[in-house]
């Protein structure tokens, strides 16, 4: 808009010192510098329209009155025909960028400095010439606001469609966690509760129940209630629109020794290597925890009695994590590329800037993930 509002500029000088010095003999250096005026107010008008109004309407009063009688009777005056164009461009430029407000102000105080100039000097004709500027800068002036409305206008529609495609987008997202939301409680989360509670109540519903088959359900009445704890907060992340939930404690690397001794008392013979000190980011050590139980839980169902090692360690760089278990001993370990637990791990790293790799090595199964120990750009805490 500037280059373009700059070469009327140009333009409209070009004509209009050359006419008025030529046709009308106003002198060249008092011409040029009140045609700079008018001509410059169109661009003026992109910073500052009160100071276009002014600029110019100062150059419509003064340029006329710098005219001998001579020139004033053989030309149009008050208005020539180039300050006549400055004034429409004027009016049009502040009526686009502010609205009718401005640009019916510069009308009047433009038709209003031709109207002085003419009774400051009565003996010079003038009717035609304020007649002719006042219709056709009217004229201009409506199309402008014309214009300027239907842009507007269009913007606006611009803008409310781009709202509304954003607000439906966020309803069907809402809809769709909400529905996810639904079938977890409904299905998964009665299902395991109804494990939790017969695995709780076997001791009494069973008689003669040995002491080790009853610590044996207590510990899957636990696995379940911490299920159903992890469930709920799922649950509550699903059910925030905001995205933000902070329902509970996220479980971290710490946690994991905790993870590993659960395994154990369900009779999974895993060893633990874990040696993390200092501060990790809450999003790689979320991350960490659920890699290093998707794994375990994937070797306990594909590779069931098979040797499970853990490995979790840390640089200063990041925090990798390994874990293997070997399937040599007639178990098929047969773990599809396209699972959700392997997507969801490399889901996790990717999103934290990390690697994760899973696949034979030898004999064995082997899961191994780099994760950035500070994450440049991490999510939320409360993201499952």
């Amino acid at each position: 808009m500037t280059v373009l509002f700059s070469v009327v500029a140009v333009v409209l000088f070009s004509v209009l010192v050359p006419v008025h010095a030529a046709a009308y003999g106003s002198p060249l250096a008092v011409t040029m510098l009140l045609g700079a005026a008018a001509a410059a107010a169109p661009l003026l008008s992109l910073r500052s329209p009160t100071a276009a109004i002014v600029l110019f309407t100062g150059g419509a009063l003064l340029l006329p009155l710098t005219v001998p009688r001579t020139g004033a009777v053989s030309a149009p005056w008050p208005w020539s025909v180039p300050l006549l164009l400055c004034f429409a461009m004027t009016v049009a430029a502040l009526t686009f960028q502010y609205g009718w407000r401005q640009g019916l102000t510069q009308l009047f105080a433009g038709t209003a400095a031709g109207l002085v100039a003419a009774v400051m000097q009565p003996t010079i004709p003038s009717a035609n010439s304020l007649i002719v500027t006042a219709s056709v800068v009217g004229g201009v002036y409506l199309v402008a606001v014309l214009l300027a409305g239907r842009l507007r206008l269009g913007e606006e529609l611009t803008r409310e469609r781009a709202h509304t495609a954003q607000e439906q987008a966020r309803r069907e997202l809402v809809e769709e966690r909400t529905r996810i939301a639904r079938e977890l409680h409904d299905v998964v989360a009665h299902s395991m509760s109804l494990i939790q509670v017969q695995a709780a109540t076997a001791r009494y519903r069973v008689a003669g129940l040995p002491p080790e088959a009853a610590a044996e359900f207590d510990d899957i009445a636990a696995s379940a209630r911490q299920s159903l704890a992890e469930m709920r907060r799922v649950l509550g992340v699903l059910r925030t629109e905001d995205h933000a939930a902070q329902l509970a404690p996220q479980r971290g690397i710490d946690d994991i020794p905790a993870l590993v001794e659960t395994a154990r008392r369900a009779g999974a013979s895993i060893a633990l290597a874990h040696a993390v000190d200092g501060e990790v980011a809450a999003a790689t050590q979320i991350a960490a925890y659920r890699i290093v139980q998707e794994a375990i839980s994937n070797a306990l169902r594909h590779a069931p009695g098979s040797e499970i090692a853990v490995t979790v360690t840390a640089d200063d760089e990041a925090v990798s994590l390994r874990v293997r278990n070997d399937h040599e001993a007639g178990h098929d370990q047969a773990v599809s590329p396209g699972g959700h637990g392997l997507r969801g791990m490399t889901e996790r790293t990717a999103v934290l800037g990390g690697t994760v790799r899973a696949g034979q090595d030898g004999g064995a199964w082997v899961v191994a993930a780099v994760i950035p120990r500070h994450p440049a750009s991490a999510p939320q805490e409360g993201t499952p």
